[in-house]
């Protein structure tokens, strides 16, 4: 099994992985594979754009037909506009 040397690892946060490591009942090395698996399953495999769109369709489908309004759309659409904000100004 291929192992991995970590260097200059701050003496407090190793002194906290000690302590996790001892309340978990591991040893220092399970601990840590035990959180890195845990903070790599919140990301995805995918990177990139492919990733990123295929995020951004998702939030679509969960928001698509929960809007509801008693206004057309174009009244909606009216409405929302009136109510955007100019923004932050920026230096381009």
């Amino acid at each position: 099994m291929p192992s991995l040397t970590l260097k200059n690892i701050p003496e407090p946060l190793l002194e906290r992985l000690r302590e996790r490591a001892g309340a978990d009942r591991r040893s220092l090395t399970q601990e840590i594979l035990f959180l890195l698996e845990e903070a790599l399953a919140r990301f995805p495999r995918e990177r990139g754009m492919e990733a990123q769109a295929r995020g951004q369709a998702d939030a679509w489908s969960k928001l698509s037909g929960g809007w509801r309004s008693d206004l057309d759309p174009e009244e909606e659409a009216d409405r929302i506009l009136a109510a955007r904000t100019r923004g932050r100004d920026v230096e381009l």
